[in-house]
């Protein structure tokens, strides 16, 4: 295992340029380039408030940020999930040539959407910096934790998908089904309360997305700093992601290239 995150980290050059250049090509040609991270998530937010406000009788001023802080975080692990399951396929030529690691492909999706969720993240603090300057405190140093920590959360995910997306093509598409499903029984765009006021209250306590969220909204929206319970919660999913990737590689990192 060892022996493998240090080859991993020999082609971290690699890698990152390949990450950089994913970014450069995502807004090449563009009028707005690198701010549509801030402007898209902001025009849906704006959108998603509106709409739930009147439904939940809540004042958006406070509902903007909640919403704003899930898209933000949910679209990375989209994003990342369901890229790092094409991971494989989209750089065959690059492994039918190199006998680089495989989790540096996924790693490469990884580190491109977790600079976007960077960029993304700068509307929300800019949001509530105006909205909720009250809040504004050292307990904000906590939200800056949710990047090393979805980053090691998702990264081991995308790179068990590969593994299995390179063998069955229709599991992306999947994907898409079921992060919709999880979607619905998370509080990413509605409240914890919504839920527990419905007696759900596993979907909230058990559900590791929003544990995961609470790492961004206890210090940002609250003012507080995120639960041992939370990290814990965070801890455990990662843990188990590894140890999936790590199995899952263990048996198919020699035959990727057989399917391709």
């Amino acid at each position: 295992m060892s022996n493998y995150f240090q080859r991993v980290w020999a082609a971290r050059y690699f890698f990152t340029h390949l990450a950089l250049s994913d970014l450069r090509s995502r807004w090449r040609r563009s009028f707005f380039g690198i701010l549509w991270s801030i402007i898209q998530p902001l025009g849906m937010t704006a959108l998603l408030s509106i709409v739930f406000s009147k439904i939940f009788h809540t004042e958006i001023r406070e509902y903007a940020p909640y919403i704003l802080s899930g898209m933000v975080l949910w679209d990375f692990v989209i994003a990342t999930a369901i890229g790092g399951a094409l991971s494989f396929v989209q750089a065959d030529a690059y492994i039918k040539q190199c006998r680089h690691p495989l989790a540096i492909y996924t790693l490469r999706t990884t580190l491109t959407n977790l600079m976007v969720l960077m960029l993304s993240s700068i509307s929300l603090v800019l949001w509530v910096l105006v909205v909720m300057p009250k809040n504004f405190g050292w307990t904000w140093l906590a939200a800056l934790s949710i990047y090393p920590i979805v980053a090691l959360i998702v990264w081991p995910l995308a790179t068990a998908l590969a593994y299995i997306a390179v063998r069955f093509r229709d599991l992306p598409h999947a994907l898409g089904l079921i992060f919709q499903a999880m979607w619905f029984v998370s509080p990413i765009y509605f409240e914890d309360k919504i839920f527990r006021n419905g007696d759900l209250h596993a979907l909230i306590d058990y559900n590791p997305i929003y544990h995961l969220l609470e790492l961004v909204r206890a210090p940002l929206l609250h003012g507080k700093w995120p639960t041992f319970e939370n990290y814990a919660y965070c801890l455990g999913t990662m843990l188990v992601f590894s140890f999936l990737a790590w199995i899952v590689g263990r048996r198919a990192e020699e035959r990727v290239i057989f399917y391709l």
